[in-house]
């Protein structure tokens, strides 16, 4: 079992930048595949990033690439998002989710979520 706290969300103006952070319980933090995964209102969440237990290996949504970036620390059992360069579009509820194997892109493949941190993107 491991719990996470998202922390980081926040108001940003487009163009802006916001670094997430997610805090997992456990002391076997390091042996799970990381994600990052946000849902925006009356959408499906969608896959934003991930990150191999090791951190060796990463993988992005089209979408982000370039602009956000993913990275974990596993003596501090944390995993952040960096976000540069926001647009409106970003405007979402951002998650970070973990699971045993490899990193996957589909929700229901992670076993265990966060709460959520709103992270809001004006125009």
């Amino acid at each position: 079992q491991v719990q996470l706290v998202e922390s980081g969300g926040g108001l940003v103006q487009a163009g802006g930048s916001l670094r997430l952070s997610c805090v997992a319980s456990g002391r076997t933090f390091s042996s799970y595949v990381m994600g990052w995964f946000r849902q925006a209102p009356g959408q499906e969440r969608e896959f934003v990033a991930g990150i191999s237990r090791g951190g060796w290996s990463t993988s992005y949504a089209d979408s982000m690439k370039g602009r956000f970036t993913i990275s974990r620390d596993n003596a501090k059992n944390t995993v952040a998002l960096q976000m540069n360069s926001l647009k409106p579009e970003d405007t979402a509820v951002y998650y970070c989710a973990a699971r045993r194997q490899g990193i996957a892109t589909t929700p229901s493949e992670y076993d265990f979520w966060g709460q959520g941190t709103q992270v809001t993107v004006s125009s």
